[in-house]
């Protein structure tokens, strides 16, 4: 036995098959979550919709006029919720607009809003896709 056998056997440092499938296993495993978080990110994102509000425009006391731009994927339809609200920020007027698949990856909108009472602000609430 050399000396460096019997220093292993003295302080346990023997190797073992088993140690090294372990390291293995937990090697591709760890591997296995760090593919699964990716394409959780990238599957996420892929329906992601960007909406910008670019003004209003209160044409009477019962209508706002709403412009928007919205940034969507390619072929997908998307709708958004429009919303004009009074002095108080209460909720006067409220649509969903709903936009057909187009070709191009942002549109710009301008929609609308018949509303209860005269309002003093319209946006965009919210897009998703449908």
């Amino acid at each position: 036995m050399t000396t460096q056998q019997m220093l292993d056997e003295r302080y346990g440092r023997t190797r073992s098959p088993a140690r090294r499938w372990i390291i293995g296993v937990a090697i591709a495993v760890a591997a296995a979550v760090v593919a699964l978080f990716g394409w959780f990110t990238v599957s996420g994102s892929l329906d992601a919709v960007d909406v910008d509000t670019t003004g209003f425009e209160v044409v009477d006391e019962h209508s706002v006029t709403v412009s928007f731009q919205v940034t969507a994927p390619p072929g997908r339809s998307v709708a958004c919720a429009v919303e004009a609200q009074d002095r108080e920020h209460g909720v006067v007027g409220w649509r969903v607009v709903e936009i057909a698949a187009g070709e191009s990856h942002a549109q710009s909108l301008r929609e609308l809003i018949p509303t209860t009472a005269e309002a003093t602000t319209g946006f965009v609430n919210s897009c998703w896709v449908t």
